[in-house]
């Protein structure tokens, strides 16, 4: 399966950016991935499309036993500064190197929209046991906040052909087949930090941005500035809080008849 060009271009580009700018996600997570998915010592799961991690750390967190893919190299050596500790693959969701039936839990933070093609959902039911659970998980930036709006419209001209979770097209893969139909829950989360990390990093560690010829970038990386400079609720401002919701899925694998 081949990397769509802006992720491939945007995320080698901007591994370090991705890894300081990207938020993490709120503790009700870590309660949906042990009560909603079932993760916890003795089960295996798989963080998919992994980048540089910003997830797995969930999911050790539950005490399973856990492992990652990811197909952007410089992402892989982003990965293992951050978690040493946790084996991360070569592979993508339409080659995951994994045996059949041999996973109680594949994972996918802010990745699937990337690869949701018919052939990744076949391997992904592929490699997870009867009753195995698929998580997907994307931190959506609040955009009823005027100035995110504001940040939107900024970079909205630049996405092209990307994918995104907010275009929806990723949907089109369900009901799948061999899957329990989609269920969603939604936690209210913010990113707390100074505005050149939660912002700035944050938007240039998008792909399409990341991917863009630097004298484009750096014009980007200029507007978002004269917008911390002049908005009322982010000038002079040491802090600020940048406000997402947190929107998670499941769906589980049936018994095989």
């Amino acid at each position: 399966m081949p990397v769509h060009h802006s992720a491939q271009a945007g995320f080698a580009a901007q591994a370090a950016t991705y890894e300081r700018g990207r938020p993490d996600y709120p503790q009700a997570i870590q309660e949906w991935l042990t009560g909603h998915l079932g993760l916890g010592p003795n089960r295996s799961v798989i963080d998919l499309g992994a980048g540089t991690g910003k997830f797995t750390g969930r999911l050790a967190g539950t005490g399973a036993t856990v492992s990652a893919v990811e197909p952007v190299a410089e992402m892989r050596r982003q990965f293992t500064k951050v978690l040493p500790d946790v084996p991360i693959l070569e592979g993508n969701a339409e080659a995951i190197p994994f045996p059949d039936a041999s996973l109680d839990a594949v994972v996918c933070a802010q990745a699937f929209h990337w690869f949701a093609t018919k052939a990744a959902m076949v391997e992904i039911t592929r490699v997870l046991k009867p009753g195995g659970a698929l998580g997907l998980v994307w931190n959506a930036r609040d955009v009823g906040v005027d100035w995110v709006a504001a940040v939107s419209d900024i970079i909205t001209p630049y996405e092209g052909d990307a994918p995104r979770f907010a275009k929806g097209d990723w949907k089109r893969q369900f009901p799948a087949d061999g899957l329990s139909p989609l269920d969603e829950q939604t936690f209210l989360h913010e990113h707390r930090g100074s505005p050149d990390r939660v912002i700035v990093d944050r938007i240039l560690s998008v792909s399409f941005i990341g991917a863009l010829e630097a004298p484009e970038r750096d014009k980007v990386e200029a507007r978002l500035r004269h917008l911390i400079a002049t908005h009322p609720a982010l000038a002079n401002q040491p802090e600020i809080a940048f406000p997402y919701r947190t929107c998670a899925y499941r769906c589980v694998k049936l018994p095989t008849e």
